[in-house]
């Protein structure tokens, strides 16, 4: 791909996605959501993306009510789409999920312990945390989580790590319900992650989008693709919709982090360039291109 502007192409393309809540036997999540379905509308979204993302991570919740055939289900829509993609794909526990059925459906695993793992793609590390607490919805990491995190830590990787957890370290200014199933200690997190090679955190629970810092690390919350939070409900302390979906790319450079929402609605239309100008832009000299893209005079703009 030719270098139209400042910046090289990413190193890395890794697309965000969370919470998509699965639930057995068809069901629809309140009676109305139907969950695959917006599942499915992620996956076919995401085919279009460019450059094909190297990796699918999922930030928990990836069932509903944590049932054996919602992970059969799950892992039957994304494996084949990641697999045409030449994707891995990185699970990760949420509050909704349980660690028995989790590892046996996902992992064909009897370790029903934490559920923490490492995963490379080309030089970048991404963990994955389990950041779960059985019985409850609040999230945390154990002493012993915390250790092992150092020790993978204590060795840089190639490109550095990417952190996926569930619940997010940061403030929630406009979800102030979520503010009481939070990541407890999470003093605990920023006193192993700082100064090391951690470059993003990348977390769900919130059924929002939103960004901040943690510990100097950029924070990245994706929506959920089964139903959202509105962010400014009227006359509720918690509203979920059925509405703004969408999932997160995340492209790695030497020195940053890019995230682009894309939402899993396409908008009506009103203006396009046809994709033939992308043919055509690794043929013309950058100078012309440069015109005809710039200048409010040149026939590309009129």
């Amino acid at each position: 791909m030719r270098q139209l502007g400042q910046y090289a192409a990413p190193r890395h393309a890794i697309a965000h996605l969370s919470d998509p809540h699965l639930i057995g036997g068809g069901r629809l999540h309140y009676g109305v959501i139907d969950n695959v379905a917006h599942l499915r509308a992620a996956l076919d979204r995401l085919a279009a993306v460019r450059p094909v993302p190297q990796a699918l991570v999922f930030t928990g919740d990836l069932a509903d009510q944590a049932e054996p055939e919602a992970y059969a289900t799950l892992r039957s829509i994304v494996e084949p789409v990641a697999a045409a993609m030449g994707a891995i794909v990185v699970w990760t526990m949420g509050n909704h999920d349980e660690r028995s059925p989790y590892a046996r459906g996902l992992f064909d695993s009897d370790d029903d312990g934490f559920q923490d793992r490492v995963h490379e793609v080309d030089g970048l590390r991404i963990v994955a945390l389990d950041t779960s607490v059985p019985g409850y919805h609040h999230g945390t990491l154990e002493p012993e989580q915390l250790d092992w995190l150092a020790d993978v830590l204590a060795t840089p990787a190639e490109h550095g790590t990417l952190l996926a957890m569930h619940h997010p370290p940061l403030p929630l200014p406009m979800l102030r319900a979520a503010e009481l199933i939070e990541l407890h200690d999470q003093q605990s997190l920023a006193d192993v992650i700082t100064g090391t090679d951690v470059r993003g955190i990348l977390a769900g629970h919130l059924h929002l989008s939103t960004w901040s810092t943690f510990a100097g690390v950029p924070v990245s919350v994706a929506s959920a693709s089964c139903y959202t939070s509105d962010p400014a409900p009227v006359d509720r302390f918690v509203s979920g919709v059925d509405a703004g979906q969408a999932f997160t790319m995340v492209h790695t450079y030497d020195d940053r982090l890019v995230h682009t929402l894309v939402p899993l609605e396409r908008g009506t239309e009103v203006s396009h360039v046809g994709s033939d100008i992308a043919g055509a832009l690794e043929t013309v000299p950058l100078e012309q291109a440069f015109e005809l893209a710039s200048s409010k005079t040149s026939q590309f703009n009129n």
